[in-house]
């Protein structure tokens, strides 16, 4: 039974440096690398150990007891927090490292609110146990009172599959079939370790150990507990073929690999697969399979259930898309906040450049590359500067131009504060589709939905399914500033093909017609991204952070004072609080604590500005245009948004 166990981290705790001890300890490496010294084994490339964390998963087997893992490193950095995102829905189980001294950070709340949405089993590491100022009994009752979670420290009380009477009265309480044979007085060593086997798997306990990653210490405890109580995966390997790509990437020959876990059935070199992508399906040959280790791999006859493996000859498979099972793509929560625009020498040509990043795209697709053919710009959707640095770096070594970016922006996004109709008409020569939709303001965070209010009578299935897909397939632009549209239900509401000159692509036409031909007619409203924060910071600082959040535009709870420190909730706009980080650090001289965590899109305080700021013309958006196209006496004539209604073939509902 294969186990795919992830590690995760805040950045800069012990994160890499407990992987390297888990092979070391394991027999993988020989001695294990240090990130300090530039040699990790997982962190091998060179912008890697050029940085001291890990921008990119990777993977390595190792082995301990009976038992096979294949261990997942995941980046750190919340600029890189997609990567991880990615990774988490392969995992059987997950070790959280936290460090004793900084205790739990800002993405720490982050990787474990998501561990939690996707019931991810989870031990957790205190690390650093050997460094000056560390608290791992504190840090324990932290966790257990802000996350209020079961996590009994297992460190020196849990040996050979025995646990000492504490330890099995502390699980004895989380289950009443335990509790009676406690309380009768009767251990069984197996009823226990079925019994903790079960909870852990519900995400009912989390262990806890304590170690020093750096110094080795508590490694092999930590391993054989691992051994005994982590899930693994079962899946049938006589069942049809059932995989989730997890990761794509791209080697220096230009080879595209595919990363993959097989959910069920046995996965074969120059197999035909089906899949979906944007409502199309695709069968490609899955040429070859690959077991990866760090940078090097070896070639695979088979992958089985639980299996991870890299697959080439899929040329347009994603992240989050399964082959086999059901069709639906996973849904990822981690959202960029920010863009910025890239500039580089004119020497390169746009197109050379924007190749190169649909190539970087492909490999992380929270980039959102996108072209504006006017200005000849490209901009990219990213997390932060760093990530914008490591972009640069990437340029560099792998492609050889070198680029740099402008400022910060935040992304925007629009939505419409009541209902309205649009149709889109497209009818050049031979062509023929007319839809009618109904927008309609929908809750906030819920993205687009669709329904068909369609008599099939009117449109035939296929027609209305097709432009169900046209809905979905594109990331649709608002009016105000062309930022991305959300938060709508989008009714079908009439449509009308022909017997004979109707293809697919007229209906894509005539669907984003009148999408943006409801949007002109409709009071649209500019969203931005707020952050909800927590700040706990020294007692005499309470004025002066209350007075900073009162400018930023922040909504606060009452501040909570206990002992010395002033805890202090609330949210505010990240265009007003994403350079807060710096001057707090410095306000409170690197001592108080500030959490951020990304939390949904409302209207924008400063819309006004902005959009005049933007001076975006919707009309002149050409590749987004809310006019339709008719036929007469032969040709297609182009009509204007505002005259559509007129023309139309049916009358508007």
């Amino acid at each position: 039974m294969d186990t795919t166990l992830g590690i995760l981290a805040h950045v800069d705790a012990g994160k890499t440096t407990l992987s390297e001890q888990l092979l070391y300890h394991s027999g993988v490496l020989r001695t294990p690398g240090r990130v300090d010294q530039k040699n990790a084994f997982l962190d091998y490339g060179t912008i890697e150990r050029e940085r001291g964390i890990t921008i990119f998963s990777d993977q390595a087997v190792f082995e301990t007891g009976e038992r096979k893992f294949q261990l997942v490193d995941t980046p750190g950095h919340v600029d890189f927090s997609g990567e991880m995102e990615r990774c988490l829905q392969i995992l059987d189980c997950a070790v959280l490292v936290i460090s004793c001294v900084e205790g739990i950070q800002s993405h720490t709340e982050t990787i474990w609110r998501l561990l939690r949405e996707k019931s991810i089993p989870t031990f957790l590491f205190l690390n650093k146990t050997d460094r000056v100022g560390a608290d791992p009994e504190k840090l324990l009752k932290d966790i257990s009172k802000t996350w209020k979670i079961s996590a009994p420290n297992f460190t020196g009380r849990f040996h050979d599959g025995e646990m000492d009477p504490r330890l099995a009265e502390e699980l004895a309480e989380l289950d009443g079939e335990l509790l009676e044979h406690y309380l009768a007085d009767e251990y069984d060593k197996n009823l226990w370790l079925t019994a903790a086997r079960r909870m852990i798997a519900d995400c009912r306990l989390y262990p806890v150990f304590q170690g020093s990653a750096l110094n080795g210490e508590g490694i092999e405890e930590f391993l054989r507990l691992l051994a005994t109580l982590a899930p693994g995966w079962e899946g049938n390997p006589e069942a049809p073929l059932e995989a989730l790509a997890y990761k794509v990437r791209h080697e220096k020959n230009g080879g595209r690999v595919v990363y993959f876990k097989v959910i069920n059935g046995v996965l074969h070199p120059k197999m035909s697969v089906n899949y979906q992508v944007a409502g199309e399906t695709y069968t490609e040959k899955a040429n070859e399979l690959r077991c990866y280790n760090a940078g090097r791999y070896t070639p695979m006859e088979t992958a089985g259930p639980g299996a991870l493996c890299g697959v080439t000859g899929l040329s347009r498979l994603m992240p989050g898309v399964r082959i086999g099972g059901t069709s639906e793509k996973t849904h990822f929560t981690v959202t960029p906040l920010l863009s910025s625009r890239v500039l580089f020498d004119k020497a390169v040509s746009a197109k050379t450049m924007l190749e190169c990043f649909r190539i970087l795209e492909d490999e992380e697709p929270l980039l959102g590359v996108e072209w504006n053919e006017e200005l000849k710009e490209i901009e990219v959707h990213v997390m932060g500067s760093i990530q914008l640095e490591v972009l640069t770096q990437e340029l560099e070594e792998r492609f050889g131009y070198h680029v740099t970016f402008g400022p910060c922006r935040i992304l925007y996004k629009e939505t419409i504060a009541a209902p309205a109709n649009g149709c889109g008409h497209f009818e050049p020569l031979r062509h023929y589709a007319e839809v009618h939709l109904r927008l309609a303001p929908a809750e906030r965070g819920s993205g687009i939905s669709f329904e068909s209010a369609c008599s099939t009578d009117e449109l035939s299935e296929n027609w209305q399914n097709l432009v169900k897909t046209h809905v979905f397939e594109k990331e649709h632009r608002g009016v105000l500033t062309g930022s991305p549209l959300t938060d709508i239900s989008v009714t079908l509401t009439a449509g009308r093909a022909h017997l004979k000159h109707t293809e697919g692509g007229d209906f894509r036409e005539a669907t984003y017609r009148a999408i943006r031909q409801g949007l002109m007619r409709a009071e649209s409203v500019l969203l931005e991204p707020y952050y909800a924060f927590t700040i706990q910071a020294d007692l005499s600082l309470a004025g002066r952070i209350l007075s900073d959040l009162q400018r930023m535009n922040s909504v606060c709870e009452p501040p909570n004072a206990d002992e010395n420190l002033v805890t202090v909730n609330g949210r505010a706009p990240v265009a007003c609080l994403m350079d807060y980080p710096q001057e707090f650090a410095v306000l409170t001289k690197g001592r108080g604590k500030l959490s951020l965590k990304f939390d949904g899109y409302e209207p924008c305080y400063n819309a006004k500005a902005v959009i005049e700021e933007k001076g975006y013309e919707p009309e002149r958006d050409l590749a987004n245009t809310p006019d339709s196209v008719f036929c007469s006496h032969g040709a297609g004539y182009p009509v204007k948004w505002y005259e559509a209604e007129a023309h139309m073939h049916i009358k508007m509902k």
